[in-house]
């Protein structure tokens, strides 16, 4: 949304620096609000595709875990058809767990690395920085 600024022509000469300057600090803070209302019109227009969006996924990963059930019960049933139900369903959930503890291992060791959270080389930069202002050497 723009404005233009027209200054009134004052009984048929140019306008004077003075009005011209009036009108600009009377035009300025209201062409700031215009583009303040439509920068969050147009943000909570964005922040609800994005929710939209957020929320299609979510329901994605909730199908595609029931996906995961069933083809983990086929898994079961056929491996039933050589052995009894219970030693095919002990079976599978004996993988799982070791796969889930293989996860939790390796998860762990990520988050190991992450911490602590602080961004230790930037604030050594900044010591380093602080340092050769004081005079001092890194």
């Amino acid at each position: 949304m723009s404005h233009q600024i027209q200054p009134e022509p004052t009984s048929g000469s140019e306008p004077t620096l003075g009005a011209l300057v009036n009108d600009l600090t009377t035009e300025i803070p209201q062409l700031i609000r215009s583009e303040m209302k439509l920068a969050q019109a147009e943000l909570a227009e964005k922040g609800k595709k994005a929710g939209l969006g957020i929320g299609l996924f979510g329901a994605a990963g909730v199908v595609a875990l029931y996906g995961v059930g069933v083809l983990l019960a086929a898994i079961v049933l056929l491996l039933a058809l050589a052995m009894d139900a219970w030693l095919a369903a002990l079976i599978v959930a004996v993988i799982l767990f070791v796969v889930a503890a293989v996860l939790a291992v390796v998860g762990k060791g990520q988050v190991k690395q992450a911490t602590p959270a602080a961004p230790e080389k930037a604030i050594e930069g900044v010591k380093e920085d602080i340092a050769t202002v004081k005079g001092g050497h890194a």
